[in-house]
């Protein structure tokens, strides 16, 4: 598990599930209850933040290695990345959030790495179930009856998002707040144990 001072947790299902559209319902009400919500996506394919033609656009194309766009509004922070050949691991993008202003952040994608996630399941889509390969799966939330057991995992319901943020604030993170270690010796974040 990567050490990181604020809990983590993770939105995995196949394309096509609805995870940003269940995240666009769901950090609202979290938002709603206090906490300050950091968000991770992981991309497969080429993207671009900028605009085409504007000034930051042509700085970053005349060869800025990291390029910080500000405004009294918002920030961006574009960083051209040298090896194009490794997608970005999730220890890599939690490291660019600033959690010292957060109290929860929300990861989409990155499925195959270890670490605390809700598995959303559509059985209308034939896809299989992520859970019986990844035992870092804390609950389910689908549309439908599963067509396997899942034992002692949660089973939460895909359309009710305030049911899955309940799951959050009640389960997950009260469960992580029992497991915070307090300030270490060097006065660093605490950390997840």
């Amino acid at each position: 598990m990567i050490k990181f001072p604020v809990p983590y947790l993770g939105i995995c299902a196949y394309s096509g599930t609805g995870k940003t559209t269940l995240l666009t319902r769901l950090i609202p009400l979290l938002r709603k209850e206090g906490l300050r919500i950091g968000m991770v996506k992981h991309a497969h394919h080429q993207f671009n933040v900028d605009q085409p033609n504007k000034d930051s656009y042509r700085l970053r194309e005349a060869g800025a290695c990291q390029t910080l766009i500000a405004s009294r509004k918002c920030k961006a922070w574009i960083e051209e990345r040298a090896d194009q050949a490794n997608e970005p691991t999730l220890a890599e993008a939690l490291a660019a959030l600033q959690p010292e202003s957060l109290d929860l952040v929300l990861i989409e994608g990155f499925k195959k790495e270890q670490f605390p996630k809700i598995e959303l399941h559509r059985p209308g889509l034939g896809t299989p179930l992520i859970f019986p390969n990844d035992k870092n799966v804390i609950a389910i939330a689908t549309d439908d009856q599963l067509p396997v057991a899942t034992g002692a995992l949660p089973l939460l319901d895909l359309n009710v998002p305030s049911q899955i943020s309940d799951f959050i604030l009640h389960d997950f993170l009260k469960n992580h707040r029992q497991k915070i270690s307090p300030y270490n010796d060097n006065n660093e974040f605490p950390t997840l144990i």
